[in-house]
């Protein structure tokens, strides 16, 4: 049964043709896409992903092993002592309120999951400092699980597609849901945010260069791209 978007309105046919062929492009463009932050275990994600906040993928990646050495499982990490935990993640910036933040991740799961992460979005929620975002990320990397994370650069990029004309991330996700197959989800966000990254820029986007150019409806795609509009 196909799924209506966030207005009650289901995609016409040749909407749903429009996301195949951006979503064959960007197969194209990432044969293989997934997060480039290391991990081993969903609570690692949980962990490193809420480290990755305001700064570099690889800056997580350099103090991930010796965070998870220390504390290995969840419950040593609930029990640990603040100050020490801020010496390990200083270097990915907000150190302070990050070590807050993962301590008291970890305490929730102790309490509330058995030291367990859960593996469905309404109870991830539940978790203190975790959105639709990080859990749909959580779901998609960790299981598999088809989920759409929407994030600023999904909202950019699927807004000047044309894909959505919402502002609010659940209804971006429930838009994109509605035109992308559920077998795509898991991979879709993960291929989005790569492209907002290397060519759907925010401010300068290289559209001389992109190949979903002419499924594009951002008014400003020509004179990014040098280009003059052609009359109908």
């Amino acid at each position: 049964m196909p799924l209506p978007r966030s207005d009650g309105t289901i995609p016409s046919r040749g909407e749903k043709g429009k996301a195949r062929s951006i979503l064959n492009r960007l197969h194209l463009r990432y044969p293989e896409i997934g997060t480039a932050l290391d991990y081993q275990s969903p609570f690692q994600l949980l962990v490193v992903t809420v480290l990755s906040a305001q700064t570099t993928d690889e800056n997580v990646n350099k103090v991930a092993p010796v965070l998870f050495e220390r504390y290995s499982s969840v419950g040593d990490l609930a029990e640990a002592d603040p100050e020490e935990v801020e010496k390990i993640v200083y270097s990915t910036g907000f150190y302070r309120q990050k070590t807050k933040s993962i301590i008291k991740l970890a305490q929730a799961i102790e309490e509330m999951f058995d030291g367990e992460v859960p593996m469905a979005m309404d109870e991830l929620v539940k978790l203190p400092g975790v959105g639709r975002k990080t859990a749909s990320v959580l779901l998609a990397e960790a299981w598999d699980v088809p989920a759409i994370a929407v994030d600023t650069h999904v909202r950019r990029v699927t807004r000047r597609l044309g894909l959505t004309a919402q502002a609010d991330p659940v209804k971006i996700e429930k838009d994109l849901m509605a035109v992308f197959p559920k077998s795509e989800w898991s991979g879709v966000s993960m291929r989005i945010i790569q492209f907002g990254r290397d060519i759907c820029d925010a401010r300068r986007p290289l559209c001389g260069r992109c190949e979903l150019f002419s499924l594009c409806e951002f008014p400003d795609r020509f004179m990014f791209a040098g280009k003059t509009p052609r009359r109908s």
